[in-house]
């Protein structure tokens, strides 16, 4: 499995939970943190991100991948929509909230969202 991570570094809790939900080793972390250009468009900058990977088109097909996004809205979906582009399919991505009662604020993984089953389920709704 390979994790990309466009966000913050994981803590090893973070990543035994991540672990354990997906149920398999990651073997890489790519980590890419996006800072984007607020002036500048941001398709561009997302296929720069991404390029940045240096992932072989073969990898982007048929590798396992799991996928933190970058917090900002707008950055996320172009992100989204490169890897899509390459991957022919929605990857999973996890989903980080915030721990209940912990000061300072400390983030844990939630769930492992699978986008592609979403957009399958979404699909029959047509």
């Amino acid at each position: 499995m390979i994790l990309l991570n466009f966000s913050h570094p994981l803590s090893p809790d973070q990543f035994d939970r991540l672990t354990a939900l997906i149920g398999r080793l990651i073997e890489r972390v790519l980590a890419a943190p996006a800072q984007f250009d607020q002036a500048q468009p941001f398709g561009p900058q997302a296929a720069a991100l991404i390029d940045a990977l240096a992932l072989t088109p073969e990898e982007w097909q048929t590798a396992p991948i799991v996928v933190i996004l970058p917090s900002l809205n707008f950055i996320a979906a172009s992100v989204l929509a490169e890897l899509h582009g390459r991957m022919g399919y929605f990857p999973a991505i996890v989903r980080l909230r915030p721990s209940a009662a912990v000061v300072p604020t400390r983030y844990e993984v939630a769930e492992v969202i699978n986008l592609q089953s979403v957009r399958d389920a979404a699909r029959l709704k047509r």
